[in-house]
């Protein structure tokens, strides 16, 4: 694939230097255009007679847009006005619109109205992007359109996602059955449908400053799949790079720790009433059947174990650790559990930022990634 970074690369340039977090309706269509990635045909007008015009070259139907980077959600601003069959609906429209945006926002910076041809059919569905502070970029597939949060039938996926990734993701849903058509109506190009995917993916990977891509909705038939409207945010803040794990490596350390063949549990005890003891105890009467390390500075055994003073002394691999001790010595034991490659932890201890400590959860966050240890918690009793 040859995809034109020059020209996105241009398009955020500008929005750079002009100090903005959003791409106008024209700038998003262009990187759209650049990523392969098809919108209908379309124009900007500025005028009533310029909106005329452009209908009438375009073709009806048309639907008329509203052009602001001060107005992302078109809809609810009534900034959208779709099945327009002739020119006194245009103007009519045109008119509507510039009010109803103003009345909207009244700051606004409004551009014009957007002349678009307007997709005859097609099953609606949503291709989009976000960036996760933990996962990085993902890319999202999913059914409904414009009512995706209704229906949230949606799945995500590490960006960039290849072409497998891509037509998994479509099975993934469980609407699925519906891209293959139903009640006589034929079945979406999924290969179409599955390159929007791979297309939009492999742009938020190459220009980490989209922090947010919308192609909401995608019309997707038996002849592809066209993205009537594409919405995206800029993040241009520096974000400190940090190393991407495989979905083979994350898969992998999920593995461990959904099915561990060895618990350590930090703070372990013999006194009834702690925490400690109360985690023990639950894994034993629970019947755990791997091999269980309780970690404690100066005991020998406990309830049966033997005891290790701290979680690198432990001689065999540990899959997950239970943290039992107090909020400000678990930084340092989740230093240890990543010399030991713990892969998991759950964090029992309160006493983090639900009570103000911001910095002490920061800490706990810094050092985990550094020690590729993931974190459940703080502040709870385990994951059922």
């Amino acid at each position: 694939m040859s995809y034109d970074q020059s020209a996105v690369r241009a398009v955020l340039a500008k929005a750079k230097e002009e100090g903005r977090s959003s791409l106008t309706s024209a700038e998003a269509k262009q990187i759209a255009a650049a990523y392969e990635i098809a919108t209908p045909a379309e124009g900007l007008a500025t005028s009533v007679d310029n909106a005329v015009g452009m209908a009438n070259e375009i073709g009806f139907p048309v639907v008329l847009k509203i052009a602001s980077a001060d107005i992302l959600h078109k809809t609810d601003a009534g900034g959208v006005i779709t099945g327009i069959e002739d020119v006194d609906a245009v103007r009519a429209a045109y008119t509507a619109i510039l009010d109803n945006a103003k009345a909207y926002n009244s700051d606004a910076s409004i551009d014009g109205v957007q002349v678009q041809a307007q997709i005859q059919g097609g099953l609606e569905v949503i291709v989009g992007a976000t960036t996760d502070p933990v996962f990085g970029k993902l890319v999202a597939f999913g059914l409904g359109g414009t009512l995706v949060e209704v229906l949230q039938d949606i799945t995500f996926r590490l960006a960039p996602a290849e072409s497998a990734d891509a037509h998994a993701m479509l099975n993934d849903i469980s609407g699925s059955k519906i891209l293959d058509g139903v009640r006589g109506q034929a079945g979406v190009d999924r290969t179409a449908l599955a390159k929007t995917i791979e297309h939009i993916s492999h742009l938020v990977n190459d220009f980490p400053e989209i922090d947010e891509l919308d192609l909401n909705p995608v019309f997707a038939s038996a002849d592809g799949a066209v993205a009537a409207d594409v919405r995206v945010l800029l993040n241009f803040d520096a974000v400190p790079e940090r190393h991407q794990h495989t979905p083979d490596e994350i898969l992998a350390a999920m593995k461990r720790i959904m099915e561990p063949s060895a618990v350590a549990v930090i703070g372990a005890s013999a006194e009834d009433g702690k925490i400690g003891n109360s985690v023990m105890r639950n894994l034993i009467d629970g019947g755990y059947e791997g091999d269980l390390y309780p970690v404690h500075p100066k005991a020998d055994q406990i309830l049966g174990h033997q005891c290790y003073p701290s979680v690198v002394d432990i001689p065999g691999n540990v899959d997950i650790a239970i943290f039992c001790i107090p909020a400000q010595f678990v930084a340092g034991v989740i230093a240890e559990c990543g010399q030991k490659h713990v892969p998991g932890a759950i964090l029992i201890p309160s006493g983090f930022a639900e009570i103000g400590e911001h910095e002490m959860q920061d800490e706990i966050v810094r050092v985990a990634r550094e020690a590729n240890v993931r974190l459940m918690g703080p502040n709870i009793y385990g994951f059922y």
